[in-house]
């Protein structure tokens, strides 16, 4: 990996830190939906670095979807816990974003934030590993 991979990964790594930052201040402020919609960011973040240290590189939401089953968890680089964590964020920011009247009562997401901060360490171990 070249130098500009490498800084691209670092930032990736920096805005899943910071979407996480971000929810926690959310939820502190009744910003449920919002909240979902930064947890989600911080995998998206997170696998993206991962990703690009294999040669891919998407924008795509459904295509990372893609790629973070097919390369990262049926590999075993990351629990199948993960990926399915990584799906309930996805669906989740989905219908936050884009359904109409989509609401998430806090006490069922609040445990969402610990395993995306769980998911986003993993991710960061095995860029350290590499």
């Amino acid at each position: 990996m070249n130098e500009e991979q490498r800084a691209l990964v670092n930032y990736h790594m920096e805005r899943a830190r910071e979407a996480i930052a971000e929810a926690k201040v959310l939820f502190d402020s009744g910003h449920v939906n919002a909240y979902v919609n930064r947890l989600y960011y911080a995998c998206f973040y997170a696998s993206s670095s991962l990703l690009l240290t294999k040669g891919f590189s998407t924008s795509k939401h459904g295509y990372l979807r893609s790629l973070v089953h097919r390369e990262l968890v049926k590999t075993g680089l990351i629990r199948e816990e993960l990926g399915k964590h990584f799906d309930l964020l996805f669906d989740s920011r989905q219908a936050g974003d884009y359904a109409d009247f989509a609401h998430f009562e806090a006490d069922e997401v609040a445990p969402w934030l610990g395993e995306t901060e769980g998911f986003v360490e993993c991710i960061a171990q095995l860029l350290l590993a590499q």
